[in-house]
């Protein structure tokens, strides 16, 4: 559909990111909501509301795995990228996830035009 804009959701619980993710997926034509505590992320998310979710891997109250897996149960059907400036534990993922390959992980700090490329890859693709 000509002139349809994917919605993304951010949660991370650096505020810097996250306001600069929202602007910068924003000025590439993406509608964007963020949050920096998942716990509200949780309690605002709606089914049927959005095509990629971002989360941070490592957050105080709740990991980034736990967040999507709560995300999950409400709307199975958005793709989801996480971040991470830390190193990712593929072994830890596997029990995670039966396709860990399959999943978008982003390191931190990551260049806005790389981030926007990715994205636009994840959404073109399909499952």
């Amino acid at each position: 559909m000509a002139g349809f804009r994917k919605r993304i959701l951010v949660v991370d619980d650096e505020p810097d990111v996250v306001a600069s993710f929202k602007v910068s997926l924003e000025n590439a034509g993406f509608y964007v909501d963020t949050y920096t505590d998942p716990n509200t992320a949780i309690s605002k998310f709606e089914s049927n509301c959005y095509d990629l979710l971002i989360i941070d891997v490592r957050m105080p109250s709740i990991d980034g795995f736990e967040l999507f897996e709560h995300l999950h149960k409400i709307d199975p059907i958005p793709r989801v990228c996480f971040i991470t400036a830390y190193e990712i534990n593929y072994h830890a993922l596997r029990e995670i996830f039966s396709s860990p390959d399959q999943t978008c992980f982003l390191k931190k700090p990551i260049e806005m035009s790389d981030l926007i490329k990715r994205i636009n890859l994840e959404l073109s693709n399909p499952e």
